[in-house]
């Protein structure tokens, strides 16, 4: 019984690892083609369903300044790569 529950924990790890990958491989694409804001910020990825995801670029000293400079509706492949961007992403001097 100890080893399902270590496999099914294990499997639940590599999920997350996988899923957390796929979305730093989302974040990258966006900054690079964004343009890295020039104010400390921070990329927020969120699954939605299937191979769809809604990027968020936050901007702002602390939590209670953060606001949203940018956001995307995202289709992706299985490794992450975006096929799909509602709006376009564009790049920008400054978010």
């Amino acid at each position: 019984m100890a080893t399902t529950t270590q496999q099914r924990e294990q499997a639940n790890e590599l999920k997350k690892d996988t899923r957390d990958a796929l979305h730093s491989v989302m974040a990258e694409q966006v900054l690079h083609t964004l343009g890295k804001p020039d104010v400390r910020h921070r990329v927020q990825v969120r699954s939605l369903w299937d191979s769809f995801f809604r990027v968020n670029i936050l901007v702002g000293d602390d939590a209670a300044s953060l606001k949203v400079a940018n956001s995307y509706f995202l289709k992706t492949d299985g490794a992450g790569k975006i096929l799909e961007s509602r709006p376009a992403i564009v790049r920008q001097n400054q978010c």
